[in-house]
């Protein structure tokens, strides 16, 4: 059976005093790669906030790896977040800072203190998103692609148990997109459960994995609207396992910069 990861029973997510998410069930388990679609403004983005701690919940039981939303202390809340990887759709990487400087800061900020193994680590997380060259690269030398791909070598430095990426794919073009989502699913698996919001229904259909859909206040699951009933069971079974060549992101920074 696997490890249960997310699970939020009954919950309410209001923002201002509005109500955004009512209801809530939702549970993760380790190894799940899980899409949440919805339009602009139904509560996706809110609804990640408050796995990390960002925002709060109105009413009902929130458990994120094994901590109580509901009471957990704002002292606590960065201990949780070591144990989850975040990436943003505007990437939020330190401008002024190259490559190897900005996946540093977050090793030393996160209690990493030994240069030889923090090196060490970079490295490894560099070559597992195929930008072992660009360490000494400001983030404005890279390709939109290429920032992407940084910040998810950002996310999983620590090897989170949780990855939450919350539009990863919104700013890139449709191929370096699909090379995003699938650097995304190797990840998965190799340890790390996924959530990811998006609005690209074609990434969902050739990458699967299970879908809840943000709609009326509601969190409804659409897995089956997407997917055959006989292949969801499926979805937890390794679908990719990606090597990049140095070839394939030389054409991806290409297509990128077009």
């Amino acid at each position: 059976m696997s490890e249960l990861l997310i699970n939020y029973q009954n919950v309410e997510i209001a923002q201002q005093d509005a109500c955004l998410l009512k209801d809530v069930k939702m549970q993760l388990n380790a190894g799940d790669f899980l899409y949440i679609i919805g339009k602009v403004g139904t509560g996706k983005t809110s609804l990640l906030k408050t796995i990390y701690g960002e925002l709060g919940i109105a009413s009902g039981e929130a458990e994120v790896l094994g901590n109580n939303l509901r009471t957990i202390k704002r002292k606590h809340i960065p201990q949780l977040r070591k144990k989850l990887g975040i990436i943003f759709q505007d990437f939020q990487l330190l401008t002024d800072r190259t490559v190897y400087s900005n996946l540093e800061f977050v090793l030393r900020a996160t209690g990493w203190k030994n240069k030889q193994e923090i090196k060490e680590r970079i490295q490894e997380v560099l070559e597992q998103v195929g930008m072992t060259s660009k360490g000494d690269k400001l983030p404005n030398e890279l390709s939109g692609g290429e920032q992407q791909r940084i910040v998810i070598a950002r996310a999983i430095l620590n090897s989170p148990s949780i990855i939450l990426a919350d539009e990863p794919t919104g700013n890139l073009d449709a191929e370096t997109g699909r090379r995003i989502v699938e650097l995304l699913h190797s990840i998965s698996h190799k340890g790390s459960s996924v959530i990811m919001t998006t609005h690209n229904i074609q990434l969902i259909k050739d990458f699967p994995g299970l879908v809840l859909k943000c709609d009326n206040h509601q969190l409804q699951d659409a897995t089956h609207d997407f997917y055959k009933k006989e292949n969801v069971q499926e979805f937890n079974e390794p679908i990719l396992e990606t090597t990049y060549s140095q070839a394939e992101f030389i054409s991806e920074e290409e297509t990128d910069k077009e």
